[in-house]
């Protein structure tokens, strides 16, 4: 059975990846999934953990402990920098990245983004919200009640849920010290970026790009840093092709 193992940003939890990718496996049902709430996040202790190099080393730590062989993995904001890493650390066991709006610069200053723009604000839910709350999300793109119902569903909860002790430990020494692209990654590879994700952006990645020969490179309009909720269909779409990748490769590993 193939495994996938999901990594959600900083600092919310599993939630911002469960509804998304659960709805992307409607139709497959040889998937085990794997979601870590990241230490200090969600329901996870972060005792002894002050670094995102502590962070990664758990992550390892777990994935070597609950997936005894061959994994892919998504990783989404901060998670896909953790991703990176263990592509990096072990090429040969991850048999597949997804990469959702992924932090390539650690740096907040260092980062090539976009300003942030609101291009849909419907007209219904500034009524029943409120100019204030709107003013005050700094990161949606597409501001629907659909869209606010799912923010508040699956962002909300995590950030709430996060130590705030930890989170301040982490990000104090938010750049890791290990291997990213030390050499190219030969397995199905996805880049799922917003074309108005005012967070991480999308041009960062664009340089990596060359590292991951088998990459899919999709930047999305109509889309910031939560990309799955505010563009559900293509994501769906992306993601199932990048699955079909990814069995692909799995079976050919096989018989080889």
């Amino acid at each position: 059975m193939p495994t996938l193992v999901l990594l959600h940003g900083f600092p919310v939890d599993h939630r911002l990846v469960l509804t998304a990718f659960e709805e992307a496996f409607a139709a497959r049902h040889a998937w085990r999934r794997v979601y870590l709430d990241l230490p200090g996040m969600g329901a996870s202790a972060a005792s002894g953990v002050a670094s995102t190099d502590d962070v990664l080393a758990v992550v390892r730590a777990a994935i070597d402990e609950l997936v005894p062989g061959p994994y892919a993995v998504v990783g989404e904001s901060y998670g896909g920098y953790l991703a990176r890493g263990l592509v990096a650390a072990e090429p040969g066991r991850v048999r597949g990245a997804a990469l959702l709006c992924p932090m390539i610069v650690p740096e907040h200053d260092r980062r090539d983004v976009p300003p942030h723009q609101v291009l849909v604000c419907d007209a219904g839910l500034l009524r029943d919200v409120g100019a204030d709350a709107l003013d005050a999300d700094d990161v949606g793109v597409v501001q629907t009640p659909e869209t606010w119902r799912r923010t508040e569903a699956e962002v909300t909860p995590g950030l709430a849920a996060a130590d705030p002790e930890a989170v301040r430990r982490v990000a104090s020494r938010y750049a890791g010290t290990f291997p990213l692209e030390p050499r190219p990654y030969g397995g199905p590879t996805l880049f799922l970026l917003g074309r108005q994700d005012s967070s991480t952006g999308y041009r960062d990645a664009w340089r990596v790009l060359e590292h991951y020969p088998r990459a899919t490179f999709a930047v999305l309009d109509r889309a910031g840093h939560n990309l799955q909720i505010e563009q559900p269909e293509l994501f769906g779409a992306l993601v199932g092709e990048w699955l079909d990748r990814v069995e692909e490769a799995t079976e050919v590993a096989a018989s080889g």
